[in-house]
């Protein structure tokens, strides 16, 4: 019996000689590789805070001083001439310049309106593109309907149809799949022969409902001055106020817009397309490689290339149009999470695109180089949110 109790003492002691010779092991390794690592990541981390603090100081800065104290409006840093809307569309000046080859003032624009479902406000986003200000021979009107809904693509189609026989130029289409989502869509509604000879198109999605002056006070950017592929304006919420996330979201959107957007246009810095309210340069979009479906952010995707062509961009606060925000946790959430999601997955696609870039880090002329602040502006995205 004292035989088998001195047994199992050894044992006993040399199981706590053997777990002691471990924890010191552990405590070696844990010295000398893992606190190292976790001091670096923490160090990184209070870096890109540094760099997150000092990029909305600056862009803070740059609104007030820029487009408050000096008066930076758009309509001063660019030429913009008002559109004037004869009797038939184009007046006799107008029909002189088209004859003797110069460039007609009426550009031919084409809005487009994706939308997945939308029995709510369909017939809103319809009637507010239909009733734009502009020549009805040189606008198309697409609704871009990738509903799954039987009986929503039918109510769609006939609100089409109705405003077809009032004389709208409305173009219903569908696709036989859902490939790409919003970017697929918005790729095949450009393949179209009409859409092709159209020189700009304005995007809004089903929720957006634009003034009937939208594009008399966008286009003429885009008309006088060549440079610029992009003019995005201000969203404007007409449910901000249903509960407490959607007054959070007003504030967070409304920062986006006033500093971020704002500073960005005045500085002539790069700054990312919304997705909708906004108006493209087509031929900004073919030479920047079109929609591409490869991330839930296409709209960003396509900014980031476009500015790497070098094309400008130009955000103008004063034009808003009215929109939605979503007034619960569930719709919220799905939109933050393909927001950041999105715009992770684009940084890690084009990290090396826009750092093997020319224009990265480069000056042209009085324009700050996109590369850099394509750059923070994705790792602000990643970090926060839009």
């Amino acid at each position: 019996m004292e035989e088998l109790w001195g047994r199992w003492l050894a044992a006993t002691a040399a199981a706590a000689a053997s777990g002691d010779q471990i924890a010191a092991s552990w405590a070696v390794v844990r010295a000398r590789a893992v606190a190292p690592v976790l001091q670096l990541a923490v160090w990184a981390c209070m870096a890109m805070s540094v760099m997150l603090v000092l990029e909305v100081a600056y862009m803070s800065l740059v609104s007030l001083v820029a487009v408050k104290l000096l008066g930076r409006a758009p309509e001063r840093r660019y030429k913009w001439e008002p559109i004037s809307v004869g009797s038939g569309g184009v007046d006799d000046d107008d029909e002189e310049a088209a004859v003797g080859g110069q460039e007609a003032p009426f550009p031919m624009v084409l809005v487009q309106i994706p939308m997945y479902n939308e029995k709510e406000v369909y017939k809103l986003s319809i009637g507010a593109a239909c009733a734009l200000t502009w020549p009805p021979d040189r606008i198309t009107i697409q609704v871009l309907d990738d509903s799954i809904d039987p009986a929503i693509k039918d109510l769609v189609e006939l609100e089409c149809k109705d405003w077809a026989r009032k004389g709208i130029n409305i173009k219903y289409e569908i696709r036989d799949n859902r490939k790409g989502y919003k970017a697929g869509a918005l790729k095949k509604g450009m393949e179209h022969i009409y859409a092709q000879q159209c020189d700009f198109v304005a995007i809004f999605d089903a929720d957006f409902e634009p003034e009937s002056d939208f594009l008399l006070k966008t286009i003429p950017f885009l008309v006088h001055n060549p440079k610029i592929g992009l003019v995005q304006t201000r969203w404007e919420f007409v449910n901000y106020d249903v509960c407490l996330m959607t007054r959070i979201q007003k504030m967070s959107l409304d920062y986006h817009f006033k500093v971020e957007q704002e500073s960005g246009s005045s500085m002539h810095a790069f700054f990312g397309f919304n997705g909708t309210a906004g108006v493209w340069r087509i031929s900004a979009i073919n030479e920047a490689g079109g929609w591409k479906d490869r991330t839930t952010v296409e709209d960003m995707d396509l900014a980031v290339r476009a500015s790497l062509k070098g094309w400008q961009f130009l955000y103008v606060g004063d034009i808003r149009v009215k929109s939605e925000l979503p007034s619960t946790f569930k719709a919220y959430r799905h939109q933050q999470h393909r927001w950041t999601c999105g715009a992770a997955n684009l940084f890690r696609k084009m990290g090396k695109e826009i750092l093997k870039s020319k224009l990265f880090l480069r000056a042209e002329g009085h324009r700050s180089n996109p590369g850099l602040p394509v750059l923070l502006h994705c790792d602000s995205i990643v970090r926060r949110g839009p």
